[in-house]
């Protein structure tokens, strides 16, 4: 079943989120790039019996504003410890896929209090190597000359093994059209703040809450 979206504000900037169901200790989901809390849906619907579980779009994802600050990975943590705030959570598990765990690791770092258990799922501590960053910028360009609909082409080649192609092509049309109906604008900020991104490899030793680590 749909979900219905709320907002709040965080620096005058709407954010848009998902809240469902109810339990003491809230489990927040951290959306991938270049997709939007709608990704969450099946984990929302199947956990929401048992927990209070939540999922929003990051700053110029989905119906999130994209506000005035410098797109960067640690401004996207700091919009997180922002956004516990703003709904007045202490404390609650974290799970964050790809770009979403660049967030929290981010934010662990920054708030580890705020975190009662964190999930990193497909995502890695280090920083982009300059083979990564070289290909961002070629995806940038090429966001800027031809649009988002043949990166969005592009993305679900790579996004889907090819037996999905043919077993799911309902699942490749949906994030195809999510990722080509952005923001060409937010899409390659996003990419810029991918590549910039920092190493926090070193934040691993230091956490001291439950962690699980997803891979495939």
């Amino acid at each position: 079943m749909p979900f219905t979206a709320k907002e709040t504000e965080i620096n005058g900037n709407k954010v848009s989120y998902f809240d469902e169901g109810h339990s003491d200790l809230p489990v927040v989901f951290l959306h991938g790039f270049p997709f939007d809390k709608h990704m969450w849906e099946p984990q929302l619907e199947t956990l929401k019996e048992s927990y209070r579980v939540i999922a929003y779009d990051v700053r110029g994802h989905g119906s999130s504003g994209a506000g005035t600050a410098e797109f960067t990975i640690s401004q996207f943590a700091n919009d997180f410890i922002l956004f516990l705030d703003a709904l007045r959570i202490p404390q609650a598990v974290v799970c964050g896929l790809s770009m979403g765990g660049y967030i929290a690791l981010h934010a662990i770092e920054k708030a580890p209090e705020r975190f009662a258990a964190l999930i990193l799922s497909d995502t890695q501590c280090f920083a982009d190597t300059d083979a990564a960053r070289e290909k961002r910028k070629k995806a940038i360009d090429a966001i800027r000359e031809k649009g988002l609909a043949p990166y969005a082409e592009e993305s679900v080649k790579n996004l889907f093994a090819p037996a999905s192609h043919i077993d799911r092509p309902e699942a490749v049309d949906h994030i195809r059209h999510t990722i080509a109906r952005g923001s060409d604008d937010n899409v390659t900020k996003t990419l810029m703040a991918l590549a910039g991104r920092k190493d926090t490899c070193h934040v691993l030793p230091s956490v001291t809450c439950p962690v699980l680590i997803l891979v495939g």
